[in-house]
């Protein structure tokens, strides 16, 4: 895809996340209707909903030859990376969209026969946008990205998955003491920012595609390395527990991991 069309279509996304925003914070101290999914912990209301309808409604309209995964189902069934996929996420944290008003994402990225072109993460309390991909660097509100420095991970915090952490899951409380301390804010994208930002040197929990998706472009784009927690390629369609961390700290981790 040329430089220009890939430019285009980033501020044609940013639009749409602004609009989107809006949206959210218009309707966020109204009465929210909570439904369950897979568990009482694992949340929609019918702001994701309205908020997904209303991203894939933008995207048909753009790019209507597009295929598109939404986390709340109103997109399409998709089960290869060929052509064009938008991945969605509406609003990632739900718990903390209910519970605390604050700390959740907005999610957008954009593949093309499996390659990331474009990723968007948006703290929406925090007003943080970051954006980019690799033909064009990545943004954070709109300036360039500072480089990460490559910290290890006795140096750095480290954001885990809650209950990853309790089962001890790949050796997870280790990793957690051999780091500065665990940080747990149960939105994949505000850890995400937070490594982009360099206040996290990684995050480990199990995600899918939607969580996953947008940051994995940023991050891959910025220098970090994330992958599968045994260190092997992420599939951009899969659902799996994932590493996300500067090259030396997700070093340091892999070999807690193998222990």
């Amino acid at each position: 895809m040329e430089i220009n069309e890939l430019k285009q279509i980033d501020k044609t996304v940013k639009g749409w996340l602004h609009e989107s925003r809006d949206n959210v914070l218009r309707k966020i101290d109204t009465r929210l209707e909570v439904d369950t999914k897979t568990s009482r912990r694992d949340l929609v209301t019918n702001i994701d909903k309205q908020n997904e309808k209303f991203l894939v409604g933008k995207i048909r309209e753009f790019d209507s030859n597009a295929k598109i995964l939404g986390e709340e189902g109103f997109g399409d069934q998709v089960h290869s990376t060929e052509g064009r996929i938008w991945i969605v996420d509406p609003i990632d944290g739900t718990m903390n969209f209910v519970k605390q008003r604050n700390h959740f994402a907005i999610m957008i990225a954009l593949y093309e026969d499996g390659k990331g072109l474009l990723g968007y993460v948006m703290d929406v309390i925090g007003k943080h946008l970051l954006s980019g991909g690799p033909d064009i660097g990545v943004f954070d509100n709109g300036h360039p990205l500072p480089p990460v420095k490559d910290t290890p991970l006795r140096e750095g915090l480290i954001g885990l998955s809650g209950p990853m952490v309790l089962h001890n899951d790949y050796n997870m409380v280790d990793i957690a003491q051999q780091s500065l301390g665990m940080r747990i804010y149960g939105s994949a994208g505000i850890d995400i920012i937070s490594v982009l930002r360099g206040e996290l040197v990684g995050y480990i929990s199990y995600l899918k595609p939607w969580d996953f998706g947008a940051g994995r472009i940023l991050c891959e784009t910025a220098g970090l390395k994330m992958t599968t927690i045994d260190g092997q390629r992420l599939d951009v369609l899969s659902s799996t527990p994932v590493l996300l961390a500067t090259r030396n700290a997700h070093q340091d981790i892999l070999t807690i991991v193998s222990q």
